[in-house]
């Protein structure tokens, strides 16, 4: 699934993402406020200033991600895997 077949289907009305494979995927300033992306593939995306609000990301590989001032509240992201992800103070070391 690339970005533009992404943003789409959330368009559309779809937040089940389960599983998807958005490695490196380009999606900065996008809202996926709600969405389930649970064990989904983010790694080295760019999330920058994306509205990841009360999305699922539980489980999600986050690994190199770039997560800078992208909007978390009341995101689930336990079990995500967050080492290297950058934030605006810095990377996630573990």
């Amino acid at each position: 699934m690339n970005t533009t077949e992404l943003q789409m289907l959330y368009a559309a009305g779809e937040r089940n993402f389960h599983h998807a494979d958005l490695q490196s995927a380009s999606l900065s300033y996008v809202n996926l406020r709600g969405a389930d992306l649970s064990r989904a593939n983010l790694r080295h995306a760019n999330l920058r200033w994306a509205d990841l609000r009360q999305t699922n990301l539980q489980w999600a590989d986050l690994r190199g991600a770039d997560l800078s001032w992208a909007m978390l509240e009341e995101a689930n992201l336990s079990s995500a895997n967050l080492k290297g992800a950058k934030m605006p103070d810095g990377t996630i070391h573990g």
